[in-house]
């Protein structure tokens, strides 16, 4: 954003960095490998752009200034200098942020003194603390937090796409309800309705032949509301959203006019759920975040992932079981969350099928979107623990050709079709299970708690929830 003409007294700034920091309290992060005069001319820059700084933090480099204060800081300008600490000041940066009231930090600095791990370090610090960051070719702001909310609630977001995050949702609202109170449920899927949607299980059967002709009437039948008011059997507010920025804001969406809609129902309780790795724009008063043992370690606690670790009250590590995640991998998991958010519990879980109606003695193919390494132990599963005869299988419901071939082969032999509800699993083996006549059982993906520093996973839901209260108001 900044290059130099002919004249060597003159910097130019690009004119799209003029309406960024204009009329914003900003904080600056340099370091000593630049010449301080080089530093100092680039402030006064910003300043004529009307950026109001109100301190500067050294990044590094300060061995090759002689005097940090002196050269670059101003009688409005604090000066934040840590000579003994290697590490990046992220602690100075958060409390500069707060002491300011900073919208805007503005990294001046450049390598060696910070690389591209060390920007998202800061970029989530950043963001935590509510402010934007930028540099000479990027920008990133906090995800959109829209207090629409008049009731406590909490918000489940992801570290990712395919961990586990709705069938987690739905042991969350089934723990509430049991414990506590029945909550509603807002989603967000990229399939959801054009109009923010209401649905009540006490209004209308939650079955099969429902889902059905949603589909037939051009729905989408394996929406994550659908998914949740069907396995939950707790109110839900279906949304959509499209696209997905780097720190969870959505592109689009229409969550917020769906989260106004929770003030008119009778629950008392907001469950607000994320897509994938996207957040719902509207403020909670706690965060889950759901991580998936399958990701690579990389994704959970560094880039962006470090940012929802740092914003969340506990973190749920699902599908913690071999072939899928050795223990020392989750181990690392663990490790590096607790390092990032001291204060965070950590819940180990597994996934295991929980029908909803009996299938004791029948014959059943399975319809799922699980791995294919694990399959053998959620057909073990199924059979030791429900007495069923597993006599098909398919993992395809996100390929609907792939999953026709597989119900071709195996479901002329079942009894009933035991599927979860996503993607293909009501317009195709809903579909074609009807017409083979085969009984249609829909499954929840139940989280077990294996291991973490809770005791029990209902101890963990329930210790978030009080903390929403508390924030809430205690009502």
């Amino acid at each position: 954003m900044i290059n130099q003409d002919n004249n060597p007294k003159t910097i130019h700034i690009d004119s799209n960095l003029q309406k960024m920091v204009c009329e914003k309290t900003v904080l600056c992060l340099v370091d000593g490998q630049h010449y301080p005069p080089v530093t100092k001319n680039t402030l006064e820059e910003l300043k004529k752009l009307g950026a109001e700084i109100k301190a500067l933090i050294f990044l590094g480099g300060t061995e090759k200034v002689k005097n940090a204060v002196e050269e670059l800081g101003e009688a409005d300008i604090e000066v934040f200098v840590d000579k003994d600490k290697k590490e990046l000041p992220l602690d100075t940066t958060r409390r500069a942020i707060s002491k300011y009231d900073i919208e805007i930090v503005v990294d001046l600095s450049d390598e060696p003194v910070v690389d591209y791990q060390d920007r998202f370090q800061l970029a989530s610090s950043i963001l935590q603390k509510g402010a934007s960051y930028m540099g000479a070719d990027f920008f990133f702001s906090p995800p959109q937090e829209v207090e629409v909310l008049e009731k406590p609630s909490l918000s489940i977001i992801g570290t990712g796409k395919r961990v586990g995050k709705t069938g987690v949702s739905v042991s969350i609202a089934r723990t509430l309800k049991e414990k506590r109170q029945e909550p509603v449920i807002v989603c967000m899927g990229r399939g959801g309705p054009s109009e923010p949607d209401y649905i009540e299980p006490k209004k209308m059967a939650m079955n099969a032949e429902t889902l059905l002709k949603v589909a037939e009437k051009g729905g989408h039948a394996a929406s994550d509301y659908w998914e949740d008011v069907l396995l939950a059997q707790t109110s839900t507010i279906g949304c959509r959203r499209c696209g997905g920025g780097m720190a969870g804001n959505p592109f689009s969406s229409n969550v917020i006019k769906g989260a106004l809609k929770t003030n008119e129902v009778e629950e008392n309780f907001v469950i607000m759920e994320g897509s994938g790795s996207t957040f719902p724009p509207v403020k909670t008063d706690a965060r889950i975040v759901i991580i998936g043992g399958n990701q690579p370690i990389e994704n959970i606690i560094k880039f962006f992932g470090q940012y929802r670790i740092n914003i969340s009250d506990l973190a749920i590590i699902t599908m913690c079981e071999e072939p899928i995640a050795n223990k020392n991998k989750i181990d690392k998991i663990e490790r590096g969350i607790k390092k990032l958010n001291p204060d965070i519990e950590v819940a180990r879980t597994i996934f295991r099928p929980q029908p909803l109606e009996n299938i004791a003695k029948k014959k059943v193919f399975v319809a799922t979107t699980a791995p294919s390494e694990i399959l053998p132990k959620i057909i073990e599963h199924i059979e030791t623990e429900h007495g069923a005869e597993v006599i098909g299988y398919s993992n395809k419901l996100s390929n609907r050709e792939e999953l026709k071939k597989d119900l071709n082969e195996d479901l002329d032999k079942a009894e009933v079709l035991l599927t979860e509800i996503k993607a293909a699993s009501i317009d195709v083996a809903g579909k074609s299970a009807e017409e083979k006549g085969a009984e249609i059982v829909f499954m929840h993906n139940e989280s077990v708690l294996v291991g973490g520093t809770v005791k029990t996973f209902e101890d963990a839901v329930m210790d978030v929830y009080d903390k929403a209260m508390e924030r809430f108001g205690g009502i």
